[in-house]
């Protein structure tokens, strides 16, 4: 038997009241490569690691790219000195659009949490391969800080 009777109205106000923080669970704005573009110059230009479950390509500071001529803006992939920024491609080599989606929320979730030891103004584009399919978050973590490691190196 219920302690009190449920009224929608109050249940509604109380819920608003207190609504979940969602800044903390998604990768920031500024943190996300997002053109084509910018994807392109990463792996064009940027190093490579390979792990069994995914490939990281980052392009650090310093980095120019030879086809950048004088007159044309900086692209937001090019590195700066500010914020790294991260891209993810997952194909569909990896699964259907459900298994997709969910490697993608896991690889968001392992960037998020390592943001602060990137390299600053480093731009990051992670291909997820077809065995990241059936890997846990703690297992693409594992993979991903061993490739950036690499890279680092």
């Amino acid at each position: 038997m219920p302690v009190a009777p449920f009224w929608p109205r109050a249940a509604a106000r109380a819920a608003s009241s207190c609504p979940p923080d969602r800044r903390r669970a998604v990768l920031p704005a500024a943190n996300r490569l997002t053109r084509s573009q910018d994807f392109g110059l990463v792996v064009r230009r940027g190093r490579r690691a390979g792990r069994p479950r995914l490939v990281v390509h980052a392009l650090m500071s310093g980095v120019q790219d030879s086809a950048d001529t004088g007159g044309r803006p900086r692209t937001s992939a090019q590195p700066t000195l500010d914020q790294s920024k991260v891209g993810f491609v997952v194909s569909k080599a990896v699964g259907n659009s459900v298994v997709r989606h969910r490697v993608s929320r896991k690889l968001r979730h392992v960037v998020r949490d390592r943001l602060a030891g990137l390299p600053a103004g480093a731009s990051l584009v992670v291909r997820a391969l077809a065995p990241a399919a059936a890997a846990s978050s703690a297992e693409l973590g594992d993979d991903f800080d061993a490739a950036l490691r690499r890279l680092l190196r």
